[in-house]
């Protein structure tokens, strides 16, 4: 359960001082130092620049970003260890994926035809997630602590999501929808269905079934190893509001400096997206990359999250971040690319090929003969390993 932190609350001076650190400073003038460049360099980018001076721009631009976001999943860890789970991993999941809404937005509404950048990005997403990231920590889990419990009640939660929504998101627009795309109608039916179960999901993950989210607890004497907690019966909630009453200052204090973080990742996907997509034409790499670099680009700051949360032994916080940050991409980003379609006009095609199908069904299928097991161990996380070699030698193909 979540409970109140030993530290007082900060107030005032020493409020400040412990928000806006070096660092979190260093990295919000970055990112608005980049903004202004770019704005009076436009005229300059305008014109095709050669091929050695956009790779400079786009690797700078693209650092920029990763060191933005790198600031944005600082301060939601913050805020998650202030939170306690699963409400502390919900606010870093969500702020991870408004920054992947962003970057396939503004490649969408780029110059060029970017019809499945938002599928290419979510599979990659998922294949980043489910295979690299999550079995990287199940290895290091393994090879440190032996075996590792997760709740096998919260993680299942997860994964029926996980198939549902991926399900409607790569498979279903190839049968219900024309070319590989959905309908006007179609989009927003399953966008409006998607979201509203989302929604409920979110609902008894941070009410009723709050406990299931959270670490297994040490089993007692007398009591069967590997038991895992009783669902609360209300007291996460109340610790909840206890947080947010003793934290408010700082809690609002790190919310604003996360939006201030996020805003210069919007402004500079833009130019982002131009450039990238010149310099993936001009070397001829597979379409799909592009959206494998939007993954990483979003990702990696909380992979390392997961991947330091299973060196402490912590493997449901891994679960949470993993599955949950899968869940919430799924959940939010194709309701919203869907949307953005058809405001816009904007074709949006997430029909999956079946080779990549196949290799979803069997990260899924994977993933939840791991959960159902009493104990995950290194061999697991091995089997996610070698999903993700299979994902990268096919995307080369």
């Amino acid at each position: 359960m979540p409970t109140r932190s030993p530290v007082p609350a900060l107030t005032g001076r020493g409020l400040l001082r412990t928000v806006l650190t070096r660092g979190a400073v260093g990295r919000l003038l970055l990112g608005w130092a980049a903004v202004g460049a770019l704005a009076l360099a436009a005229p300059l980018l305008a014109a095709p620049l050669p091929s050695p001076a956009l790779a400079l721009v786009l690797a700078a631009i693209v650092a920029v970003i990763v060191i933005a976001a790198g600031g944005v999943v600082q301060q939601a860890e913050a805020l998650a260890r202030r939170l306690g789970d699963p409400y502390g991993t919900l606010v870093l999941t969500l702020s991870i994926v408004v920054i992947e809404v962003v970057l396939i937005a503004a490649v969408m509404l780029g110059p060029g035809e970017h019809a499945v950048i938002a599928r290419d990005s979510v599979m990659a997403v998922s294949m980043i997630i489910m295979n690299l990231v999550l079995g990287l920590c199940l290895l290091v889990g393994g090879l440190r602590h032996g075996s590792l419990a997760v709740h096998r009640v919260g993680t299942s939660a997860y994964l029926v999501m996980l198939v549902a929504l991926a399900a409607l998101a790569f498979a279903l627009p190839a049968t219900l929808g024309e070319g590989g795309s959905y309908g006007p109608a179609q989009a927003l039916v399953i966008a409006g269905l998607t979201v509203a179960l989302y929604a409920l999901f979110l609902w008894r993950q941070m009410g009723a079934q709050a406990a299931e989210f959270q670490e297994v607890t040490v089993p007692t004497v007398g009591v069967r190893a590997g038991r895992e907690a009783e669902p609360g019966d209300g007291a996460a909630t109340a610790a909840l509001r206890e947080i947010l009453a003793v934290y408010r200052g700082e809690l609002l204090a790190r919310s604003a400096l996360l939006i201030a973080m996020v805003l210069p990742i919007v402004l500079l996907s833009h130019d982002m997206a131009g450039l990238l997509d010149d310099g993936l034409a001009r070397l001829g790499a597979p379409v799909a990359l592009g959206g494998v670099l939007i993954a990483m680009i979003v990702f990696t700051p909380e992979s390392l999250t997961a991947v330091r949360a299973a060196v402490n032994g912590e493997m449901q916080r891994v679960v949470n971040l993993c599955h949950g940050a899968l869940v919430s991409t799924l959940a939010l980003t194709i309701p919203t690319v869907l949307v953005i379609g058809l405001v816009t006009g904007t074709p949006v095609m997430l029909a999956e090929s079946p080779t990549n199908l196949l290799l979803l069904g069997v990260t899924l299928a994977v993933s939840a003969i791991s959960a159902s097991a009493p104990r995950t161990t290194a061999v697991h996380g091995a089997v996610h390993l070698l999903l993700f070699g299979v994902y990268a030698l096919m995307l080369f193909s």
